[in-house]
């Protein structure tokens, strides 16, 4: 990262916390792997099992709940294809969710069904208690806080609906680990999906929770790591500094509620220059806002920012690089605003500056993009 710049785009990645940066260092300086049984193999596994511990802390489980994977994405498909195997005939998806669980739900073979949402992004639970008496076992998916908008889901009113109905409730929590405190009981998920990169870990390590009432199916084969869940050699040094990561996040937790003060504080200068602010009128993530300037299209509001030295992005960071217009916005109802959506996002390393920042320049790309209408008008 450039000296000087601003870095506001901690949903598609955060910057690597020190605790984990020197976990993943030490892992790497002594490599063992942790199925062998000689003194290094016992060291690694040790690793291994304090991270497990680690993260399992952070959701509130027994550390036998907790199965590593390679990431968000890897833990939203063994959790659905777990439920496919266990005999679940139907899957009803979130509107807003990731395309990490909407694209492995169509790929299922199973009938998906999507779960509409308002004008803030809440799902709508009349629709899924209705949706429920429909014949058949159905996995449910909602993801407890949405990447683009930051807008949190009534996960555990959902629960109490699925599980009246004997379904599965499965949790893409990757977004709020590490923002809000999770309760993985009192959520009532059966499984949860989370991913180290999103909270100051390294990219391509993550986990799958899952509950008592749910049976896991591995879909990758060969040997029995991972308590037989998951074959392969465990990423030692990744899941050592995914736990270090989240041991650091649990600790600064109490820092992130302050940043709902900056990210509204960024929200009424864009809204006084007549932007406007999507899933305002919804329980959000203290640290992400989503609003959209008419006409001043997402993909030239990220470049004018980027050559400003402010880093953001428009909506999911998840698309090789392409800037297209938000889905998440076209399902709230607001197909006029999709093309123009614009995420902010912080997190650990952020400041009070990094956020003014961002509204200077903002609003100064605003005005001359204003000017230039004017001109040709």
């Amino acid at each position: 990262m450039a000296p000087g710049s601003v870095y506001l785009d901690y949903n598609a990645t955060t910057p690597i916390r020190p605790e984990a940066r020197e976990a993943l260092l030490r892992a790497l300086a002594a490599p063992a792997n942790p199925s062998s049984v000689h003194a290094a193999g016992r060291a690694a596994r040790d690793l291994v099992e304090t991270a497990r511990a680690q993260v399992a802390a952070l959701v509130g489980v027994p550390s036998g709940s907790v199965t590593f994977v390679s990431g968000g994405t890897e833990a939203n498909a063994l959790a659905i294809e777990s439920a496919k195997v266990a005999g679940f005939e139907r899957i009803i998806v979130g509107a807003t969710d990731h395309d990490a669980v909407i694209e492995t739900a169509k790929a299922s073979g199973l009938p998906v069904e999507t779960w509409p949402v308002d004008a803030n992004g809440v799902a709508h639970m009349a629709w899924l208690e209705a949706a429920l008496k429909a014949p058949g076992r159905a996995l449910v998916c909602l993801m407890l806080a949405n990447n683009e908008t930051g807008v949190l889901q009534p996960v555990a009113e959902a629960s109490a609906l699925v599980r009246a109905a004997d379904g599965w409730l499965h949790v893409d929590a990757v977004q709020a680990a590490g923002k809000i405190a999770i309760d993985f009981s009192a959520l009532g998920a059966d499984t949860m999906a989370l991913s180290a990169h999103k909270l100051g870990g390294p990219q391509g390590v993550g986990a799958l929770v899952a509950g008592t009432r749910a049976t896991l199916s591995r879909r990758q084969h060969g040997g029995g790591q991972e308590r037989g869940r998951r074959a392969g050699t465990e990423n030692v040094a990744g899941i050592a500094a995914f736990g270090a990561a989240v041991e650091a996040a649990s600790r600064d937790l109490p820092l992130m509620a302050p940043q709902a003060q900056w990210r509204d504080a960024l929200a009424e200068r864009v809204k006084a220059e007549g932007a406007v602010v999507l899933g305002e009128g919804a329980e959000r993530l203290p640290q992400t806002l989503c609003f959209a300037g008419m006409g001043f299209g997402s993909e030239i509001q990220v470049m004018t920012l980027d050559l400003a030295g402010v880093m953001v992005s428009a909506g999911s960071a998840c698309s090789s690089g392409k800037v297209k217009a938000s889905r998440v916005v076209d399902a709230m109802g607001r197909s006029d605003l999709a093309p123009y959506a614009l995420r902010v996002s912080g997190g650990w390393a952020s400041t009070e500056d990094d956020w003014n920042r961002c509204g200077d320049a903002w609003i100064a790309a605003w005005k001359r993009i204003g000017a230039r209408r004017r001109e040709v008008a």
